[in-house]
C-alpha cells in the first residue's frame, strides 16, 4: 500500500468516526426526550388516571435526506454547519386524545430545566393553508458524552389522532403525485382537514363533560392508589387522619 493511500484510508476512517459520532448525538438526544416524556407519561397514569400522551414515535434524518436538504438551503458541507443550520435531524411525534392534551405536553416539556425551546409553531391556532394542524418545537436538549456535554437540536411535532391521520393521508398523496396534487383532491384535503378540526372540538367538550361527571364520583375512588408496578393499594385512614393532623 503507497503512502497516499494509507492516508487516504486514514482520512477515510477519521471522516466515519466522526458522521458515526455525528448520527449518534441525535439518537441519543431522542433517547434523553423519551425518557422525560415517558415519565411524564407515566406521572400522568399514576396521579391523574389519566395519560394524555397516546403514542410516541421518533426518527432520524438519514444521511442522503440531510444532504439534500443542505443542498436546497445551500449550506458549508461541515458537520458544525449542519448541526447548527440544520435542526429537524432527530424528530419526535407525540400523538394525544384531544387538543387541551397537546398543549399541556408543550407546557411541561417546556417547564423541564434542561430543555431550551429555540423555535414554537403552532399550526392549531393557525393551521396552514392546506389544513394542516400540529404544534412543532424545536427544543435544545444536552446529551453527556464521555468528553463533554453536547447540546442537540430535536424536533417535537404534537397532534391529535385525528390530526396525525389527516397528515399521513396527506403525506401518502403528495408522494403518490410528487407533490403535484390535482386541484380536487387539495381542496377534499382541506375539507377532510376542517371537518377533523371540527371533530376534535366536539371530543374536547365531550372530554370536559366527563372530567366534570368522574370529579363527582364516590370518595372511595380517591382511597386507592397505584405504585410504579401499576398495583392498586388502598390507602390507610389512619394514615389520612395524621396528614390531616399535621397540617392543623
Amino acid at each position: 500500500m503507497s503512502s497516499n493511500q494509507a492516508l487516504d484510508l486514514k482520512l477515510l476512517k477519521k471522516f466515519k468516526n466522526e458522521l458515526t459520532r455525528f448520527m449518534m448525538l441525535y439518537q441519543f438526544g431522542i433517547d434523553e426526550l423519551n425518557t422525560k416524556i415517558d415519565i411524564l407519561k407515566q406521572e400522568f397514569q399514576y396521579i391523574h388516571n389519566y395519560s394524555p400522551i397516546e403514542h410516541v414515535k421518533s426518527r432520524i434524518k438519514s444521511p442522503e435526506s440531510i444532504l439534500k436538504k443542505v443542498q436546497r438551503k445551500n449550506l458549508d458541507l461541515s458537520l458544525p454547519s449542519i448541526k447548527e443550520n440544520i435542526k429537524d435531524i432527530a424528530g419526535i411525534r407525540i400523538t394525544c386524545s384531544f387538543i387541551s392534551d397537546i398543549f399541556e405536553i408543550s407546557r411541561m416539556l417546556e417547564n423541564q430545566s434542561d430543555i431550551e425551546v429555540v423555535e414554537k409553531k403552532d399550526y392549531i391556532n393557525h393551521p396552514k393553508p392546506n389544513g394542516y394542524q400540529s404544534l412543532h418545537l424545536i427544543v435544545k436538549i444536552p446529551v453527556f458524552m464521555s468528553n463533554g456535554i453536547e447540546n442537540v437540536y430535536v424536533e417535537v411535532q404534537i397532534r391529535t389522532i385525528g390530526m396525525d391521520f389527516w397528515a399521513s393521508l396527506e403525506h401518502k398523496i403528495y408522494y403518490k403525485f410528487d407533490n403535484e396534487v390535482p386541484a380536487y383532491l387539495s381542496k377534499e384535503l382541506k375539507n377532510a382537514a376542517d371537518t377533523v378540526a371540527m371533530l376534535d372540538k366536539k371530543m374536547e367538550v365531550l372530554h370536559e363533560e366527563i372530567r366534570k361527571l368522574d370529579s363527582d364520583d364516590d370518595i372511595e375512588n380517591e382511597l386507592n392508589l397505584l405504585n410504579a408496578s401499576g398495583q392498586k393499594l388502598n390507602i390507610p385512614m389512619a394514615l389520612l387522619e395524621s396528614l390531616s393532623k399535621d397540617k392543623e
